[in-house]
């Protein structure tokens, strides 16, 4: 973890304002390390942009009506029909410098949807997108984007208090903004619709976080444990606040993910010690599936060698495929991460403090 705190953290310590409690920075699009950037109205909002000391305007209902951002060394070059202007950083809000709905795009390779307040600065010749969205939405378009198919809505609950705790608790990662919208955080999209089931587990359980010793937990999630989940120190991770415990997931152990891959003695020999830095070094050279977790047996073969593993992901934190099994046979969400996260407890994130000092019964 780096030493910047974000705003959650910061309000639970020292009781800065519910405004920054209550909303997180989040850097989109790095994956792209794009140079140039389009930004669009998407509604029937208008976007207020300053850069440079001056006000530009993005009016709805004028589809080609596009800002275009282009880095230039250390600056960007702003268009805006026949408007351009060189600046250090750029900013998009609504009227009254509150979240608006746009529309943010690499050209070329993707084009998403936001809600949000947008700045947009240059960092090694690399234009970086940062949006500052309600935490509740940031809450939606993980559960949306993170969560298997056909969850049912209690499982969608348990993931939705998850994905608040570490959003309350897990700050730091990066520098000039808190998260990545990419697994190295957690995975984000577009919010979802009003009404469809990310968001109704979101509104269900607006505000609760999963709590150790009186303080939030960056709880982890992953997609299959394997039949018993992990401890940071099985994987060489350290320890955080939440120590974790080793827990068994019924459902893995009897119907584990099975998987078989083929490496060579070079890149098995990273992955001697199971560590989970080593596995995802692994996957940036060979692909993000090439080793699907930490449990798994080598056996060479006619110089390859070859691993029989189970499992899908670090191991850590709540299962997935264990959550909605449980939620399949009647557990409700409480009852899913108690059994996920033990000795902890549901808390309240209220408007004025992220944490009250509370255990829900």
């Amino acid at each position: 973890m780096h030493c910047k705190w974000m705003p959650l953290l910061l309000a639970y310590l020292f009781g800065i304002s519910p405004a920054d409690a209550q909303s997180v920075r989040i850097g989109v699009l790095g994956i792209f390390h794009p140079h140039q950037l389009t930004l669009s109205c998407r509604g029937s909002e208008a976007i207020v942009l300053k850069a440079s000391r001056r006000m530009l305007f993005l009016q709805p209902g004028f589809p080609a009506e596009q800002l275009h951002i282009r880095a230039s060394g250390d600056t960007m070059l702003v268009s805006l029909f026949d408007k351009e202007l060189r600046t250090s950083e750029i900013s998009a809000s609504g009227r009254n410098q509150n979240a608006v709905t746009f529309m943010l795009a690499v050209p070329g390779k993707l084009e998403r949807r936001y809600r949000g307040t947008l700045e947009v600065s240059v960092v090694d010749g690399v234009l970086v997108p940062v949006i500052t969205m309600d935490l509740e939405t940031a809450v939606a378009s993980v559960v949306q984007a993170e969560s298997l198919p056909g969850a049912p809505l209690e499982a969608l609950k348990a993931q939705a208090v998850v994905t608040r705790s570490y959003f309350a608790a897990g700050a730091g990662r990066h520098s000039g903004f808190d998260f990545c919208d990419l697994t190295h955080c957690q995975y984000l999209r577009e919010d979802p619709p009003p009404g469809s089931p990310a968001a109704r587990a979101t509104e269900a359980t607006r505000g609760l976080i999963i709590s150790y010793e009186g303080k939030p937990v960056a709880a982890m999630f992953t997609r299959s444990c394997g039949g018993k989940t992990l401890t940071p120190a099985d994987i060489g991770i350290s320890s955080a606040a939440y120590p974790y415990f080793s827990v068994l997931c019924d459902f893995c152990a009897n119907h584990p993910v099975r998987w078989t891959r083929r490496l060579t003695p070079e890149d098995a020999a990273h992955l001697a010690d199971h560590r989970e830095a080593q596995r995802l070094a692994v996957d940036r050279r060979l692909g993000w599936d090439a080793v699907p977790s930490n449990f798994f047996n080598e056996e060479k073969s006619r110089g390859e060698v070859i691993l029989e593993g189970v499992g899908q992901g670090h191991g850590i934190g709540m299962c997935q495929r264990g959550a909605r099994a449980m939620a399949d046979t009647g557990s409700d969400f409480r009852e899913i991460i108690a059994h996920y996260f033990p000795n902890t407890s549901l808390g309240h994130l209220a408007p004025n403090l992220p944490v009250k000092n509370r255990t829900e019964h």
